[in-house]
C-alpha cells in the first residue's frame, strides 16, 4: 500500500464517537482510507483529522431520508471494500411512555438506514468486499424499558445472518456484531450496579470487530467471552426468567452502540 490510490477504503457511520470511532481507528491503522460519517460536522471533522491524511467526512443523518440518500450516493460512486454500519440510537423508559417519533427515530436509524445502506452496497460489492452490521447482545435478549431497541438488533441480526449465507457464493463476507456494553459518551456507566468487568471500552470493542473482519468465519460475531456466555444464557433459559432477571437490572446500559 504505497499511496492513497492503492489504499482499501472503508466507509463506517456513527464514525463521530464510541465504537464508531474506535473502527474508524483500527481500520486506518490497518491501511484503510476511511469515510466517516456522522450528523455532527464539527466532531466528525475533528475525529477524522485524528486520524491524519487520506480521510474523510461525510456529513448526514441517517435518520432522515435525505441522509440516507447522501451515503447511498457515496456508496455508489465509490467502490468501497468496507461498509460498516454502525450508527444507532437509543430511547430508554416504557413504551407506551415513550414518545412515537421517539421510537420511529430509532426504526429509521437502526433498521431503514441499515437495509438502505446494505442494498446500494451489496449491489455493487466484488469478492472480498465485506459488510459489517453492528447490533447488539440485546438482539438474544429481548429487555423491557428499551423493547424498541432490542427488537432493531434482533433485526439487525437475523437480517445479517441471511445476507452472510446469499453473499457468500459471490465471496463477500456479511457479518453481523454484536457487542455487550460498552463505556462510550453517550453511555458513560457510571452507575454503580453495573460490574465492571461487564463493560468493554470502544477500542476492545473494535479490536475485536477487526479481528473477526480478517478472519471472515462467523455470521455472527460476539465481542468478548462473558457477552457470549451472557448471549448464550439469554438463548438457553426460559423466556420468562429472562424478561424477569433483564426487568429486574436497575437503570441497566443499552448494550452496543448509540452514535450518529
Amino acid at each position: 500500500m504505497t499511496g492513497p490510490a492503492t489504499r482499501p477504503r472503508a466507509l463506517v457511520t456513527g464514525a463521530s464517537e464510541g465504537i464508531g470511532y474506535a473502527i474508524a481507528r483500527e481500520l486506518a491503522a490497518a491501511g484503510y482510507a476511511v469515510t466517516g460519517a456522522a450528523r455532527g460536522e464539527e466532531r466528525l471533522r475533528a475525529v477524522i483529522d485524528a486520524l491524519g491524511p487520506g480521510h474523510s467526512a461525510l456529513v448526514a443523518d441517517l435518520a432522515t431520508e435525505d441522509g440516507r440518500k447522501r451515503v447511498v450516493q457515496a456508496v455508489q460512486r465509490t467502490p468501497f471494500d468496507v461498509l460498516v454500519n454502525n450508527a444507532g440510537t437509543a430511547t430508554e423508559g416504557p413504551f407506551a411512555d415513550v414518545p412515537l417519533d421517539s421510537a420511529a427515530a430509532m426504526l429509521d436509524l437502526n433498521c431503514h438506514a441499515v437495509v438502505t445502506l446494505a442494498h446500494a452496497f451489496l449491489a455493487g460489492a466484488r469478492p472480498g468486499d465485506a459488510l459489517v452490521n453492528v447490533s447488539s447482545t440485546l438482539a438474544f435478549a429481548p429487555m423491557p424499558h428499551l423493547s424498541v431497541y432490542s427488537a432493531t438488533k434482533a433485526f439487525v441480526t437475523s437480517f445479517s445472518e441471511s445476507l452472510w449465507h446469499e453473499q457468500k457464493a459471490r465471496g463477500v463476507y456479511v457479518m453481523g456484531f454484536c457487542p455487550g456494553m460498552t463505556a462510550t459518551r453517550s453511555q458513560p456507566h457510571q452507575n454503580n450496579d453495573v460490574p465492571a468487568g461487564l463493560v468493554q471500552t470502544p477500542e476492545q470493542v473494535a479490536a475485536a470487530a477487526l479481528s473477526a473482519l480478517r478472519r471472515r468465519a462467523q455470521p455472527t460475531v460476539i465481542s468478548g467471552t462473558k457477552n457470549a456466555l451472557f448471549a448464550a444464557a439469554a438463548r438457553t433459559l426460559p423466556r420468562r426468567m429472562v424478561l424477569r432477571l433483564l426487568a429486574a437490572e436497575p437503570k441497566a446500559p443499552v448494550s452496543g452502540d448509540t452514535s450518529r
